[in-house]
C-alpha cells in the first residue's frame, strides 16, 4: 500500500532537487573526456570550481557520481545512470533553446510602428534609416494617424511601438517622453496678421476661425487645453486630417493655423509662411508609447533607444 502522506506532504520546488544545466553539462563532459580537468576547460571553468560543482551535485542527490584517481576521473555506477538522465535533460534544454531562438527570430523579423502625423513625417524617417543600419533584416511597417488612432492601434495589439504628441500618456498605455515640440501660429504673407507688431492675445487666437487638425490629434489637444480658459476654440475654418493638408491650405492663403515648428521650418525660412507671436505657451511632449506593462523588446527597444539618441 502506498504511503498516504506521499500525496499530501509539501515538496520543495524542482529547482531545489535537480542540478542546474551547468552541472549536468559538466558531468557529461567528465563522462566523455575521462578527466575532470579537461571537462573543466571545455565548459570554461577552473578545475577547483569543477570539483566544487561535482561535490555540490553529489550532496544534492545523495550519491557519489565521480571517482577521482591519478589516472583521471571515472563515473560510479550511480554516476553512469545519472549521466544517462542528464543527457536527456540537456537535449531537452537544447530543443527549448532552439525553439526560443526561433521565436525571437520571428519577433525580430518585423516591427509594427504607429505614429502621429508630425512624428511620422518629420522624425521617424531618420530613426528608421538608423534602425535599418542596425537591423537590416527587420521589416518595418508604419501606420500614421492622429494620436488617438495610435493609442487605439496599440491597445488592439496592431502595433508594437507608438509615438504620440500631446499632454499625457493615453489611457491603457505606458510611455516615455522622447522630446518636446513647440506649436507656431502661422499665416500666409498676405494675411492681415502678418503685419501685426504686437503678439496675439490668447483670446484673439481662441476667437479666430483657424485651419485645424481633426479632434484626436495632439495639436488639437494642446490647443484646446491652452485656450480653454479664454473662451475655447472658435468653430474651425477648415478641419483637415493631415499636417501636410493643413500647411498647404495656409500657404494658399485660406487662413491661419497652429502647426508644429517641425512642420513649418522650411516654409518659414522661404517666407512662404510667417510666424505670428502669441502670448500663450503652446508646447507639447513627444512620447513613445506601448501597451501597459509590456516594455519594448527586440527591434522596438532598438528604435526606442535611437529616439533618445
Amino acid at each position: 500500500m502506498s504511503d498516504p502522506r506521499s500525496s499530501d506532504e509539501p515538496r520543495s520546488p524542482l529547482a531545489h532537487r535537480v542540478p542546474d544545466l551547468g552541472a549536468l553539462e559538466l558531468l557529461l563532459a567528465v563522462a566523455r573526456l575521462g578527466s575532470l580537468g579537461r571537462a573543466a576547460r571545455e565548459v570554461g571553468i577552473t578545475q577547483p570550481a569543477a570539483s566544487s560543482r561535482i561535490r555540490s551535485m553529489e550532496r544534492m542527490l545523495g550519491v557519489a557520481l565521480v571517482e577521482r584517481s591519478p589516472r583521471g576521473s571515472r563515473l560510479t555506477d550511480a554516476g553512469a545512470l545519472v549521466t544517462d538522465w542528464a543527457r536527456r535533460v540537456v537535449e531537452a534544454a537544447e530543443a527549448f533553446d532552439a525553439g526560443t531562438q526561433a521565436l525571437r527570430g520571428r519577433r525580430d523579423s518585423r516591427l509594427r510602428v504607429a505614429a502621429s502625423m508630425t512624428i511620422a513625417e518629420y522624425l521617424l524617417p531618420g530613426w528608421l534609416i538608423a534602425l535599418r543600419g542596425l537591423l537590416p533584416g527587420t521589416a518595418v511597417s508604419l501606420l500614421a494617424g492622429n494620436s488617438a488612432a495610435v493609442a487605439d492601434r496599440l491597445r488592439a495589439g496592431e502595433a508594437d511601438l507608438g509615438f504620440v504628441e500631446g499632454l499625457d500618456v493615453p489611457a491603457g498605455l505606458d510611455g516615455a517622453v522622447i522630446g518636446h515640440d513647440r506649436l507656431a501660429v502661422v499665416v500666409a504673407p498676405g494675411h492681415a496678421w502678418a503685419r501685426r507688431r504686437a503678439p496675439l492675445s490668447p483670446a484673439e487666437l481662441a476667437a479666430a476661425p483657424l485651419i485645424l487638425r481633426e479632434r484626436g490629434s495632439g495639436t488639437r489637444q494642446v490647443l484646446d487645453a491652452a485656450l480653454a480658459g479664454h473662451g475655447g476654440l472658435a468653430a474651425p475654418l477648415l478641419e483637415l486630417s493631415s499636417t501636410t493638408a493643413v500647411k498647404a491650405a495656409v500657404v494658399s492663403g485660406a487662413g491661419p493655423s497652429v502647426l508644429s515648428e517641425l512642420a513649418v521650418g522650411e516654409e518659414l525660412a522661404a517666407r512662404r509662411l510667417v510666424e505670428i507671436p502669441v502670448a500663450v505657451r503652446l508646447r507639447r511632449d513627444l512620447r513613445a508609447v506601448w501597451p501597459m506593462g509590456q516594455r519594448p523588446t527586440g527591434p522596438a527597444r532598438e528604435l526606442l533607444s535611437l529616439t533618445r539618441g
